[in-house]
């Protein structure tokens, strides 16, 4: 998900610790990497620390906020739905906390060409990272909605490792497992994933990106050609 930085970002002078709303998503943020089980995986154990270390950094560091103007796309108009269905469970915490930024939110395509479709069904905002509303330079935090429905095409992040937690609402990826609400999923970097959602409900999912600086700044990120994920998918 490849933000653009454009005129509109600047410094707003209100330091993290001066933002309570903003302080509170990053330690429901910090608690899912915390809390619940690694399932055994030290892979996952190692990136869950990786997350954790990371924010603690950037928290502890204290910077000021950066400003962009809020954006919505259509897919916005499910993020009530998802926020209301995840206040209902065990991610009602974070529910709850990203209910109160929602407005200063910047949703994204991070592509210069959408494929057909996708335009109305998908979008990202990014939380905390090199073009989120708090700076950081070697993890990035963000949120992707989906509409039911939804098929985010075969894709990979080259250098980077990515975690999802879903907040709301059931998905797949790659076809071989659902995954509920607080699930965490682990995609190594390069890896090939493409990802589902079901039919009625919208799904909303917490990621963290880890990587290097030069990689995260610009992570490069495009869809598969359609032969090779046709091939990762076993077709």
């Amino acid at each position: 998900m490849e933000a653009q930085m454009d005129e509109t970002t600047e410094a707003t002078g209100v330091r993290l610790s001066d933002s309570p709303d903003w302080r509170y998503l990053l330690r429901e943020v910090d608690a899912m990497y915390r809390q619940g089980s690694d399932g055994g995986s030290a892979a996952i154990r190692a990136h869950r620390r990786h997350v954790r270390e990371r924010i603690s950094a950037v928290v502890e560091a204290n910077p000021a906020l950066v400003y962009r103007v809020p954006v919505e796309k259509p897919v916005c108009a499910y993020l009530g739905r998802a926020l209301d269905n995840g206040t209902g469970g065990a991610m009602a915490p974070m529910a709850r906390a990203l209910a109160r930024v929602a407005g200063e939110l910047t949703w994204e395509y991070g592509y210069t060409k959408v494929p057909k479709g996708l335009a109305s069904k998908y979008a990202y905002a990014e939380l905390m990272g090199p073009q989120g509303p708090v700076p950081a330079e070697r993890i990035i935090l963000g949120l992707v909605l989906f509409a039911p429905k939804t098929t985010y095409p075969q894709h990979s992040h080259a250098d980077i490792e990515e975690s999802y937690i879903s907040i709301s609402g059931a998905w797949s990826e790659n076809d071989l497992a659902v995954y509920a609400p607080g699930s965490l999923i682990l995609n190594r970097a390069a890896h090939e994933h493409r990802i589902t959602t079901g039919a009625e409900e919208p799904c909303l999912l917490a990621y963290a990106w880890t990587g290097v600086p030069e990689r995260l700044s610009s992570p490069g990120m495009k869809f598969s050609a359609r032969r090779r994920a046709r091939v990762e998918q076993g077709i």
